[in-house]
């Protein structure tokens, strides 16, 4: 039994040594120290030995797995400094290559248009304001004149939070003009920007939730010829010197009279195409003098002020601004497109 345990440790030292790999060093002491390993296959034989042998081969079998075990722990962290070392070169830093530069964001293209059209009417004299985008129905509805069976106050087209339709998500940026005609009074020249929120179905022109740009002139002789003026200023300014535009006659609750006004279709020319819809037109704002019904409601004298108000769509705006076909485009957030801007 001596010889055994004695070419045991001989051959296992051998070939711990020679171990290259963490996963060959395991399967080196499984075979020489596991349950089934050949020195617990010598150790079971001792029951055969005698009296006085049993304790000398006892203690020559626990040095032997004494000394494997150390050469075990000694090769595995050879091992691991080797395998260390080896992933520190693979993964070495060559700090005097330049790094790679960072991608930066931009602005969105809706919110350059934004920008734009704050410019311009600052540039022109107007204040910009700000409101809640949670409303009353007084301001959104019943100040500006549309009375309670008017079809933008049915719960199909507006986002009501309260039973008594008291509480909504604005459907206009409109009620900040009467909050600045009730704050600041006469004479006043102010645009409000903000989200606004619709029962609209999604297509290539519309959204359930969108930008709106409001202005509103209040002072003593403002005529229609000053509100065409300055919406063909606004429009040439951002689509163009060239750009046509149309005055329609139109009805809204809170001007009279009303108009709608078109630009010619950016994509077609005039000559009609699914992003006009056919008609070689495409509606970017309603306007009107301000009815002198809001004005007396607002504690101002209709016979010694007049004023105009005109709303248009942030989003068709970049679309013309932009020559972009659909306006889902931009609410999708896909990078691929954003980054043309």
């Amino acid at each position: 039994m001596k010889e055994q345990l004695e070419a045991i440790r001989k051959g296992a030292l051998e070939a711990i040594a020679a171990a290259q790999e963490t996963a060959g060093l395991e399967v080196l002491r499984v075979k020489y120290l596991g349950k089934k390993g050949e020195l617990t296959a010598v150790l079971k034989q001792m029951g055969g030995l005698s009296a006085e042998l049993r304790p000398v081969m006892g203690q020559l079998a626990n040095d032997v797995r004494a000394s494997l075990e150390t050469a075990i722990e000694r090769q595995s962290g050879i091992l691991s400094q080797k395998a260390l070392e080896a992933r520190l070169a693979a993964e070495a830093v060559d700090v005097t290559i330049p790094g790679k530069k960072p991608p930066m964001g931009h602005k969105h293209p809706m919110y350059s248009v934004l920008d734009e059209m704050k410019e311009i009417f600052l540039n022109m004299g107007f204040e910009i304001m700000d409101g809640p985008e949670i409303e009353q129905a007084d301001y959104n509805f019943t100040k500006l004149n549309a009375p309670e069976n008017h079809p933008s106050r049915d719960w199909t087209d507006t986002f009501y939070l309260t039973e008594d339709s008291s509480v909504l998500l604005r459907s206009q940026t409109s009620p900040m003009q009467i909050r600045a005609m009730e704050g600041y009074g006469v004479p006043i020249r102010m645009i409000s920007a903000g989200r606004v929120y619709r029962k609209d179905e999604v297509d290539a022109t519309h959204s359930p939730m969108f930008h709106q740009i409001e202005g509103l002139v209040v002072d003593k002789g403002i005529t229609m010829a000053d509100l065409k003026g300055t919406l063909n200023a606004v429009i040439r300014e951002i689509y163009g010197p060239e750009t046509v535009t149309r005055f329609r006659p139109h009805h809204f609750p809170f001007t009279e009279p009303s108009c709608e006004v078109d630009i010619q279709c950016y994509k077609c020319g005039g000559k009609g195409c699914p992003t006009c819809k056919g008609e070689g037109w495409i509606e970017i704002l309603g306007a009107g003098m301000v009815h002198p019904k809001v004005l007396r409601g607002c504690g101002i004298d209709p016979e010694e002020y007049s004023g105009f108000a005109f709303g248009m769509g942030l989003e068709r705006l970049a679309l013309g601004r932009y020559k972009i076909s659909d306006m889902r485009l931009i609410f999708e957030n896909d990078i691929r497109f954003l980054e043309q801007f």
